[in-house]
């Protein structure tokens, strides 16, 4: 096994996240094993298998349909303040309440610190910040 073939495959799925980005954590990890067997033997399937599912969990942005909501619904009227950081791909606080969008269950809102942000309703992870 050729421990430069491995990085190289390594490196090829790092720089490609963007390319896996509508996969799942599940297939970026199956599709990174494969690929990396292929090129590297038992120990290409794993380095591939990790790399395919860091790739994998990239998180897809929301429909335009879901910004443009979360842009145009009013402010709540008391401000929500919380002293973590608004993180995408890391969960709110469970003292933010998140608000369901209407048309399309699969996001939620929030305005936090002022920062309006999309979430996912079951994790409560940040998928977008609103500038």
């Amino acid at each position: 096994m050729n421990i430069k073939a491995v990085g190289i495959v390594a490196g090829v799925l790092l720089a490609s996240t963007s390319a896996f980005a509508q996969s799942s954590t599940v297939t970026g990890a199956v599709g990174g094993a494969a690929t990396g067997a292929i090129v590297g033997g038992p120990v290409g399937a794993a380095v591939g298998g990790i790399v395919g599912g860091v790739a994998g969990s990239v998180i897809d942005p929301p429909p335009q349909q879901v910004v443009t909501y979360v842009q145009q619904v009013p402010a709540p009227t008391e401000r929500v303040v919380v002293k973590e950081t608004v993180v995408v791909g890391q969960p709110l606080p469970e003292t933010v309440v998140v608000m369901p969008i209407p048309d399309d269950p699969k996001y939620a809102y929030a305005i936090v610190n002022d920062q309006r942000v999309i979430v996912e309703p079951s994790s409560r992870k940040v998928i977008q910040v609103i500038q």
